[in-house]
């Protein structure tokens, strides 16, 4: 073996396999030298923080070798649609620039373009880079959209930019043994849930954000069926056993334990509804319109979902496409309800001014460097435990099911995993994971926290439609009587 004595030589004289080698033994070696330094310093908060993240590995790496496998003939269907419907926004995008702004003949791709009809046509305010150059790259487009005449032209540019990346993945994603793949970052986020990205190899992408319409192009091993277990209500659960280690206070967890916490609040909102008592009816209730297409229920569960992370009537009138009326009329009602998130908002503000560090319910602990009076600092703050304490639940109960070796890990959801198994063994081997999932977390006063997993099983990972995905993700019945069907190859077809 060749020995490169890289104190002689000039970086720009290697060969490029040469100049990795160099990179990749450089980066193991400065690891190795400042690993003993840093675990003197690891608390045993932090310290046990380290080896769960160790024992992660394991899974990780076997998720991120064995990826998922794909239905090359669903996955040419959905690129024709996406070029479909690409080809209909790029068309009303250049009529509405035409007729609009009489700009004839605009390409959105084009930064000239862009930069003639933001700046020139419109009269916005040049944004520029550091070097003093107009700019309308992504962040100076969002700085646009608070003018009027820009802000739906960047929202459908933004979608459209969207499509074209989901257009890109599809066509170059997929690995030569018709899989694709993503690398799991185990300490990708602050929070502790992992990042995905580009498999190793530069292939695939993100597959902890995909929308419902693309994930029916993945699917199990052929003798292979897929389930999806999402805990239920984490977050929320969550959130409510946080204030009841604070301040004793369980209304919201007894509400989340109740079946059905969006009926619940629902009933507490609007006591004049005609209320039963009964759940099965009161969800029937909760579900009648109350504003726009938006359900009562619907009202709470997203509207309560940003209430808890302390977000503004301004951006959950945004984020729900809700009147900010409806938001101001809300948020009181809710908040009376659960008084214990108040106390809990303030109680994080206190701490981050006094010690800047949290530790959360699965003793993870954060150090927040921002300003400690800065209220975006203080919202991180607030999300921080229960997103994070979520994230680590679902990851012991992911760690002992692989322990277990009953089933293949295919995929990891911040909230959620997806797994395959041989689908004749389905009734023995789903409730097994089920009860490896369920982590028991102890509270104080005597309580715990244990959250529920619902389960799905199909055979690709979109919901089940009998007429158009029959083998989609149906919740778990014992004894499915659902049989796979056929996968179609595709022989000499041609995709854009």
């Amino acid at each position: 073996m060749k020995i490169i004595n890289t104190a002689k030589l000039n970086p720009k004289d290697l060969k490029a396999w040469e100049r990795d080698c160099v990179y990749n033994g450089l980066d193991a070696c400065v690891t190795h030298e400042i690993f003993p330094i840093l675990e003197d310093k690891l608390t045993p908060v932090t310290r046990k923080t380290y080896e769960f993240s160790k024992a992660l590995q394991g899974p990780v790496l076997e998720m991120r070798l064995r990826g998922v496998k794909v239905d090359l003939a669903k996955r040419a269907m959905v690129i024709d649609h996406y070029f479909n419907l690409l080809d209909q926004m790029e068309s009303n995008l250049e009529r509405i620039v035409r007729e609009g702004a009489s700009f004839v003949g605009f390409n959105w791709r084009s930064p000239p373009d862009l930069r003639h009809l933001f700046y020139e046509i419109f009269r916005i305010p040049e944004i520029t880079t550091k070097e003093g150059r107009p700019t309308v790259n992504r962040t100076a487009l969002e700085k646009m959209e608070v003018y009027t005449i820009a802000y739906p032209i960047i929202q459908l540019m933004k979608e459209m930019r969207d499509i074209a990346k989901r257009i890109t993945v599809l066509k170059a994603g997929i690995d030569p043994d018709g899989r694709i793949r993503t690398a799991y970052n185990i300490a990708g986020t602050t929070t502790g849930r992992f990042s995905s990205s580009f498999s190793e190899f530069g292939t695939g992408g993100n597959l902890q954000n995909i929308e419902e319409y693309l994930r029916q192009i993945f699917i199990a091993d052929d003798g292979m069926k897929m389930a999806n277990f999402d805990a239920e209500q984490g977050e929320s659960r969550c959130v409510g056993a946080i204030e009841w280690n604070l301040f004793k206070l369980g209304s919201y967890l007894d509400a989340c334990e109740s079946g059905d916490l969006h009926t619940f609040v629902a009933r507490l909102c609007w006591p004049g509804l005609p209320w039963t008592n009964i759940l099965e009816r009161d969800r029937e209730i909760a579900e009648q319109p109350y504003y726009r297409h938006y359900s009562h229920r619907f009202m709470c569960k997203k509207l309560g979902h940003g209430a808890n992370y302390g977000g503004r009537e301004e951006t959950l009138a945004a984020e729900t496409k809700t009147d900010i009326k409806v938001i101001y009329d809300f948020r009181p009602k809710y908040m009376h309800a659960f008084p214990a998130h108040g106390f809990w908002h303030n109680w994080v503000e206190e701490q981050i001014r006094a010690h800047q560090r949290l530790v959360n319910l699965t003793g993870r602990q954060r150090i927040f460097f921002g300003r400690p009076d800065d209220q975006k600092v203080v919202r991180e703050a607030i999300a921080f435990d229960p997103q994070g304490s979520l994230s680590d639940i679902v990851k012991r109960g992911m760690l002992n099911v692989w322990r277990k070796d009953i089933c293949q890990l295919l995929m990891e959801n911040h909230d959620s995993i997806v797994v395959q198994y041989p689908q004749e063994e389905e009734d023995e081997i789903i409730p097994q994971i089920q009860y490896l999932l369920e982590h028991i977390v102890p509270l104080k006063h005597g309580r715990t926290l244990t959250i529920p997993y619902g389960c799905k099983t199909g055979w690709n990972w979109g919901d089940f439609n009998a007429k158009d995905n029959p083998d989609g993700l149906k919740s778990y019945k014992p004894g499915d009587k659902r049989t796979r069907t056929p996968e179609v190859h595709i022989l000499d077809r041609r995709v854009r």
